[in-house]
């Protein structure tokens, strides 16, 4: 519909221009009639002719500014409505890519609730309770035995912890890749939240940090804490934290969303962190570095840029008990396409 619009303000600018040309065409002729009758009035010493002459100049002395009055209304007019037409692509375009970074941001709140379910799940289980209340070598083995099982099916995270209320890893899941038993984690601010939780209901959701023990991998830090016998107001006795996979996961979304074919190679599609840091993009480029998102104070939006591209964008809705970190699903695409 906008583009027919478009198309519609120009052929009516090209039908314009090619009547006011006749127009001009003919006064040009009546200026040559007017002209010849003025000379063949002098020639003849015919007063006639004079005044035909004069009347001829009038008539398109007239016409040719009542076609130049044309042409610039009609000019004015059609600026306006190209101007216009532009302004409502830009509208509907922009709407759509709200609509997909708001379904982009969705899709990683979903996941991310479901990494909220799973630790404080977890933090119940009779091994990793064990685990922390025991402190033996056979109980953390157990422990990373269970974990291990667990990493087996759950393949979104790099390994799981369990810890010691001092911040001492006891046991992981992947022990022959990540050598961290005996490790102190009291440092890390996934440890120390995870401590001041109020109840087992309660949970800790990082924002996307590197991890030197996973190999300098990002990470999405959950973590709750395990509390004595599993229960939800028992006392604390560690704390389990689980490291979501964040570079291979965010990456299946930031490229699954479902732009036309032609819209591709001048789309980016990313997900931005609180202080606008880009920490995932199908462009696979900028991570860590800032974008000049310009909200306006609204949570779901668009606007043209600088430079003249099209942004898209949508604030983190949250899901259920998880309400997000303040997360942007973003898009900007280069409108010369």
């Amino acid at each position: 519909m906008p583009e027919r619009v478009l198309a519609l303000s120009k052929q009516v600018s090209a039908i314009a221009t090619s009547r006011v040309e006749d127009i001009r065409k003919i006064t040009r002729a009546a200026r040559i009639l007017g002209l010849n009758a003025a000379i063949e009035g002098a020639r003849s010493n015919n007063a006639g002719f004079g005044v035909v002459a004069d009347e001829v100049g009038n008539m398109s002395g007239n016409i040719a500014r009542l076609a130049e009055a044309l042409h610039d209304e009609l000019s004015a007019k059609t600026v306006e409505l190209e101007e216009l037409g532009q302004k409502l692509i830009a509208n509907i375009r922009g709407s759509r890519l709200a609509d997909l970074a708001l379904n982009m941001i969705d899709i990683i709140d979903r996941n991310l609730y479901e990494r909220s379910c799973d630790v404080r799940w977890w933090a119940t289980d009779s091994a990793v309770v064990g685990c922390a209340d025991q402190r033996s070598a056979a109980a953390s083995d157990l422990a990373s035995a269970r974990l291990g099982v667990i990493l087996d099916s759950y393949t979104v995270y790099l390994d799981l912890w369990i810890t010691s209320a001092d911040g001492t890893v006891l046991a992981n899941g992947r022990p022959q890749q990540y050598s961290v038993r005996g490790a102190n984690v009291a440092g890390e601010e996934w440890f120390r939240r995870a401590l001041g939780t109020r109840t087992g209901a309660d949970f800790v959701a990082c924002d996307i940090t590197r991890s030197k023990e996973l190999g300098g991998a990002a990470v999405a830090a959950y973590a709750t804490a395990v509390r004595a016998g599993g229960q939800v107001g028992g006392k604390i006795i560690g704390a389990l934290g689980i490291f979501f996979d964040w570079e291979a996961q965010s990456q299946l979304v930031v490229d699954s969303v479902r732009l036309a074919e032609g819209e591709r190679a001048g789309t980016q599609c990313m997900i931005v962190n609180a202080d606008h840091k880009i920490i995932a993009s199908n462009a696979r480029t900028g991570s860590g570095k800032t974008f000049p998102l310009k909200t306006g104070a609204r949570s779901i939006g668009s606007y043209v840029d600088a430079d003249g591209s099209l942004i898209g964008f949508a604030l983190t809705p949250g899901y259920e008990t998880y309400r997000g970190l303040g997360w942007y699903g973003v898009l900007a695409q280069s409108q010369a396409r």
